[in-house]
């Protein structure tokens, strides 16, 4: 089974950035889509951003030309950069995957159906914003 793992939460500022990281256990799956969750207290989790295997993204408008997905698939690293945060962004981040043996994964499709198109997820990293 693949397991991932997150890191890089913590606290940052309003207006500031964070970087979190995700390692991916080694995988031989060329068809897949990697995601950045996130869960406030109270509310459901949401999707944040979405990544394919072949680089396209999708990205949720809530975080829009803030927060940037990048994977380096050499070490099998999934990458969110969050920029100019908000405190609206404090909530437990978790990446997660959906590896398939065929066919594409379109990240806008996986954007839209959310978590339940998700199997393989970290255990989550908190990241609270202040000023």
């Amino acid at each position: 089974a693949v397991h991932m793992e997150e890191s890089g939460g913590g606290s940052g500022r309003l207006g500031g950035s964070l970087r979190l990281s995700c390692t991916i256990s080694r995988h031989t799956y060329t068809h897949y889509c990697l995601g950045w969750f996130r869960q406030a207290p109270g509310k459901e989790r949401e999707g944040v951003a979405i990544i394919e295997n072949d680089g396209d993204i999708s990205v949720a408008d809530s975080v829009k030309g803030r927060f940037i997905i990048s994977q380096d698939r050499m070490k099998n690293m999934l990458y969110l950069q969050m920029n100019s945060l908000k405190s609206e962004d404090t909530a437990t981040y978790y990446c997660a995957a959906h590896f398939r043996e065929e066919g594409p994964c379109y990240s806008d499709d996986a954007l839209e159906k959310g978590e339940r198109f998700f199997y393989t997820w970290g255990q989550g990293t908190q990241v609270t914003v202040s000023s």
